[in-house]
């Protein structure tokens, strides 16, 4: 049996070394304790982002870490690593600063470094090693630099003395024998002590083929290459008897590896939260700023929101019941020790909107705080939407709350900003790692399998993407039966496989949680390792711990989100005020019935929150006619409490009366018609019937939730006794705890959705009393989603907003509206670059409209011009108005390019043109040929917009819908039919899988009247695929399961689906023509000359005479020929 007890394996590379170590933490602990190994050193390249989770997993296992990295170190013209190791607390400072120092003090043209300098003035409690052939002595020995590294031993044994070793390695890679040949001679001459290591990128040998393909990955080669980067398969880690064997020619190498353990006492650990002890610019004691600020903000709400005068307020019993509250969460606040978090979050938050930053009204349960809403944290008063405090901040919670904030997408870097200004080397923000998840692995495997990209790309379509229930490849496998044959068939596919199996869930690169900031009253480097990527323009550094070893490391997390839909309410607001300068989202009505009618007709595209299928129909049936009825659905509106909102739609429509399970709790239960469905309602419940605290009942509420078997046990005993106590029989009391029971469950944060609510309700305002302005906003934000687009479009549509079209002389870079026309923007065109047709739109404000498209490109420069970009203008119709030929014009391109560069390159050297003065003929330019048929044209505008916007792909097939019974999916929707066929084009096509691995698909699809929305089970999706296409037109069989309760939701399924091409383009068995007159013989044989597979019967019915004709060759004729038939009068009968 191998033992792994006395060689310690100092140089392990896990994951963090990004696409070098193919190791995890996890299974190395497993390992770790499994075989008793009693050392183990983390030794990751260019980072220390796994310390504190290395240190903690081997801890649990019973094996010490070593903490130590590989850092780059340049000396002279040469940047390569040295390891460094941590033997106390400081050394572990000391190399976190390195590691910190290597990306925050650097330039962005050279790898991540230090100067050699800055470690040979550095050396208290660190062991450092000469490094492998691949590091910076190896670097220099492979330029034969030898005096130089003579150099460099000399000072680092003069500063390190016997913490500094001369590393030698056995793998068997290349120019390893003679590096190390040179380190013992220098060894000996120099008196430098030797230690054997062993460089480990993974655990058991199996693992190098992978391994190899991971070092591919992260350095862009193919694994048939021949110059790249390879390693032995020696890189594993191996066991005592292994070590020996290998050295055993150097026992010396050996015995200083089994001692350097006992030089290590050090491990980092998990830290409690240690709260930022940051007070307000005014100085002083952070609790007395908190007690000020808040009874100041208290009062200046009762002023500018109650209209309460001033000499009244203290008299007032709305204020002292507002101030008792306000005094009790201080109490809190302050106990435990939060002071500074709440000062801190108040004053970015106050800066901002100092600032014209929109932020939102709130965002979890962080809104349930009168403190927050004081300090103009939050814009929700919580007492009015009986918030609770202790939902978000309670002595009896174990991990501490964050408030999320909303902040407006485009400004949020101000934000930052002004954080890096205040907080300078404190605030960071928070590193996550991009991931070879399964269909990922796929893709980059196969590139480095030098796969072509369409067959790779074929394999990772068939493994579902879907963040909301993501899949191990080893489950998509399972669950695919294509996937399955492809393994067995081909064995390019089965290697593929193999190797992303193995590969699966390592670290692919480092990314930033762009949300998510750290704040200390300290350095941060005296807490944790920071990075900062070059590549990108964050303006803040992040620290190398993921966030859960951030928080673990005693650090508190701020989250600064993105909210897109605050940038829409703005951007719609300021283009308001160009013709209402008075208007401000803060004082709209929030009882407007006019806005809830519209919400209850369901038509809410654009709309936050409130826009799915679902939400829709869930609107029509509520008839929303107060916000607390929008509060109640954003809450409702999840898998769960979903099958609730029949049962409260039939309470508040008079259909049925509320159950609020007791007399004293109606109070709490009436807003919700009986239902429960706030996590706070629970804890009212708890306080009301049975005593509990705010605090207590928070306990139970999270009890329920995380359904705690042995907790809620003693929670149900707390309950029934407090009740009890307060009158009410035992048996009444437990009936109630098991009925409140499956709520908590799924109860949502009330306080969160009352926050939401309030967005949903200004999107909603915006849309009903300015649709052009909300609709350039939003459309505006979402320019480069061009599925959203075609949403916007047909909802324009709807409201019979006119749009003018993508057209070069009247349109903009972005979307723009005024009293008249909505002008599509030509930004959204795809390929059309943003700014270069904004630079083209300013040439033609500057200098009026293009009259031809050879004033077009003399005038417009051509680095704003290029082959992609023209081609998407030419399909997306935006020259039409110049020239009416989209083929001509768009096969014309490169010698317009051409041109337009021509022209330039003259008027930039002031060439005289022998020419100049005459006007270019446009047909010179312009190729002769036919236009694109209907379909084709219909198909390059779809590849440029995204939908269709000149015209609908079903146009052409309208004659044959009478053929086919169809009827439009508004007609079926909303009508008493069991079934129907509809005809409709395809938008998009997402596939999923069920948690029963089957699989099927949402699809989007337009008809002539809406669009919408349609779900596929398997068995339809996998019989149509070669027909289910975006921009495909099908014709689809539906059927409607309606229950008969009219509050309860339709289930709509699709039985069957066809091509409307193919059924339109397929020989017809049978026809009968009746003609009136012989003189349409003619026609009827012109369009019927080819022979094909239909039966044809003529009859002729003139006055005198009836003919019947049969036809002793069967035709050919197709819904195309019949069309023409019907064109010319001629009534036909197909049987």
């Amino acid at each position: 049996m191998d033992n792994y007890k006395n060689f310690n394996h100092i140089k392990i590379h896990t994951q963090y070394s990004i696409c070098e170590g193919a190791l995890k933490i996890n299974e190395l602990a497993e390992f770790c304790k499994k075989n008793k190994i009693k050392g183990a050193g983390l030794s990751d390249t260019s980072n220390l982002c796994g310390a504190l989770e290395f240190s903690e997993n081997l801890s649990k296992s019973g094996t010490q870490p070593i903490i130590g990295t590989q850092i780059n170190f340049k000396f002279k013209d040469i940047i390569g690593l040295l390891p460094l190791i941590a033997t106390s607390e400081k050394g572990y400072q000391n190399i976190i600063e390195f590691s910190s120092n290597s990306y925050l003090k650097n330039n962005d043209k050279d790898e991540p470094h230090c100067n050699f300098n800055d470690v040979l003035s550095t050396v208290n409690d660190i062991i450092i090693l000469s490094g492998t052939i691949n590091g910076l002595i190896g670097k220099l020995f492979v330029k034969g630099r030898i005096e130089e590294i003579e150099e460099i031993y000399s000072n680092l044994k003069k500063k390190f003395k016997n913490n500094f070793y001369i590393e030698i390695q056995r793998h068997g890679d290349e120019n390893e024998k003679t590096f190390e040949q040179f380190n013992l001679n220098l060894s000996k001459k120099l008196d430098i002590p030797i230690i054997a290591t062993n460089e480990v990128f993974y655990i058991s040998k199996d693992m190098h083929d992978a391994h190899d393909a991971l070092i591919c990955i992260g350095n862009k080669t193919y694994l048939n290459e021949k110059n790249r980067v390879k390693y032995s398969n020696n890189h594993y880690l191996k066991s005592d008897n292994e070590m020996e064997k290998i050295f055993s020619d150097l026992p010396e190498a050996l015995e200083n590896n089994y001692n350097l353990i006992y030089k290590c006492n050090f491990k980092p650990s998990f830290s409690k939260p240690v709260l930022p002890n940051i007070s307000s610019d005014k100085g002083g004691n952070a609790d007395e700023n908190l007690i000020e600020d808040s009874n100041l903000g208290l009062k200046e709400k009762f002023l500018k929101i109650f209209k309460i005068d001033e000499n009244n307020l203290f008299q007032n019993q709305e204020f002292k019941k507002y101030k008792q509250r306000l005094d009790h969460e201080i109490k809190i606040i302050i106990e435990m020790k939060y002071s500074s978090y709440f000062l801190i979050v108040a004053d970015y938050i106050k800066w901002a909107k100092n600032n014209e930053i929109p932020v939102g009204p709130g965002r979890g349960s962080g809104a349930g705080s009168l403190v927050a809403w004081c300090l103009s944290i939050t814009d929700v008063d919580p007492i009015k939407f009986n918030l609770i405090f202790e939902r978000f901040l309670n002595p009896d919670r174990i991990s501490m709350p964050d408030f999320d904030i909303d902040f407006c997408e485009e400004k949020r870097d101000l934000v930052f900003k002004y954080l890096n200004s205040k907080y300078k080397d404190s605030v960071a923000h928070i590193v996550t790692f991009g991931k070879l998840k399964a269909r990922m692995v796929i893709r980059d495997v196969g590139r480095v399998l030098g796969l072509s990209y369409g067959f790779v790309d074929s394999i990772s379509k068939m493994i579902p993407f879907d963040p909301s229930r993501p899949q191990t490849l080893t489950e998509c496998i399972n669950n695919e039966p294509r996937l399955i044959k492809l393994i067995k068939e081909d064995t390019r596919v089965k290697k593929l496989i193999d190797l992303s199996l193995k590969l699966e869930g390592l670290n692919r690169n480092f990314a930033t949680h762009a949300a998510g900031v750290v704040i200390a009253d300290k350095k941060l480097t005296n807490t944790v390792p920071l990075y900062k990527d070059m590549s990108t323009n964050l303006l803040l550094p992040s620290t190398q711990f993921d966030m859960y070893s951030a928080e673990n490391s005693g650090l508190i997390k701020f989250d600064f989100l993105g909210l897109k839909t605050l940038t829409v309410i703005n951007k719609t607001q300021k283009l308001i005020n160009k013709k209402l300068k008075d208007f401000t989202i803060e004082n709209i009505d929030f009882e407007d019935q006019k806005v809830f009618e519209m919400l209850s007709t369901g038509n809410t595209v654009g709309l936050f929150q409130l826009e799915s299928a679902g939400m829709r129909e869930a609107l029509i049936k509520m008839k929303p006619n107060h916000l607390e009825d929008i509060i109640a659905l954003v809450a409702l509106y999840r898998p769960g409490p979903m099958s609730n909102i029949p049962t409260y739609n039939d309470c508040k429509h008079g259909k049925q009366q509320p159950d609020y399970l007791h007399p004293l709790l109606k109070e709490i239960l009436k807003p919700t018609y009986g239902v429960i469905i706030y996590q706070e309602q629970v804890m009212q419940i708890a306080q009301k019937l049975s005593g509990f605290t705010a605090g207590e009942a928070d306990i139970l509420r999270r009890a329920m939730g995380k359904k705690k078997r042995a907790e809620l046990e003693k929670q149900k005993i707390r309950f029934i006794d407090g009740a009890v106590k307060n009158g009410i029989k035992k048996d009444v009391a437990a009936g109630i705890f098991l009925k409140i029971e499956p709520f908590a469950e799924y109860g949502f944060n009330k306080s969160h959705a009352a926050a939401y609510a309030i967005i949903a309700y200004q999107t909603a305002f915006l849309k009903c009393y300015f649709p052009n302005e909300f609709f350039s906003a939003s459309m505006t934000m979402d320019i480069s989603s061009q599925s959203k687009l075609g949403e916007f479009y047909e909802e324009l549509n709807r409201l019979d907003i006119k749009v003018e079209r993508p057209n070069i002389n009247k349109c903009y870079a972005d979307f723009r509206s005024d009293t008249e026309n909505f002008y599509y923007a030509l930004g959204a065109i795809k390929n059309v670059g943003f700014e270069a047709i904004s630079n083209i739109v300013e040439e033609r404000k500057k200098n009026g409209e293009f009259k031809s498209i050879n004033n077009f490109i003399e005038r417009v420069n051509p680095k704003n011009l290029n082959k992609l970009q023209l081609e998407g203008l030419v399909k997306a119709g935006a020259f039409d108005s110049l020239v009416n030929n989209r083929q001509s014009l768009y096969d014309s391109i490169p010698n317009l390019i051409l041109k337009s560069k021509n022209i330039f390159e003259n008027k930039s050297i002031n060439q005289i043109n022998l020419f100049e003065g005459e006007e270019i003929i446009e047909e010179d330019l312009l190729k002769k040929i036919e236009d694109w048929k209907f379909e084709d044209r219909l198909s390059k505008e779809f590849e440029a917009v995204g939908f269709f916007i000149s015209d609908h792909p079903l146009n052409q097939f309208r004659d044959s819908f009478e053929d086919y019974n169809i009827i439009s999916y508004i007609d079926f929707n909303n009508n008493e039919i069991k079934e129907a066929n509809i005809a409709a084009t395809l938008l998009k096509i997402q596939e999923k899988k069920t948690q029963k691995g089957n699989s099927y698909a949402i699809v989007k699809l337009t008809d002539l009247g809406s669009v919408f929305e349609l779900f596929l089970f398997s068995d339809v999706l996998e019989s149509n695929r070669d027909i289910l296409i975006e921009g495909n037109s099908i014709i689809l069989t539906l059927t409607k399961n309606n229950l008969e309760d009219d509050n309860r939701f339709k289930r709509i399924n699709v039985r069957k689906v066809a091509s409307l091409k193919n059924l339109y383009e397929k020989p017809i068995n049978n026809i009968e023509i009746l003609i009136k007159d012989e003189k349409y013989l003619n026609h009827v044989k012109k369009i019927l000359e080819k022979n094909g597979q239909t039966q044809v019967i003529i009859k002729i019915l003139d006055q005198d005479n009836k003919l019947v004709f049969n036809l002793k060759n069967r035709r050919l004729v197709d819904r195309k020929n019949l069309n023409l038939l019907k064109n010319q009068g001629i009534s036909t009968n197909i049987f």
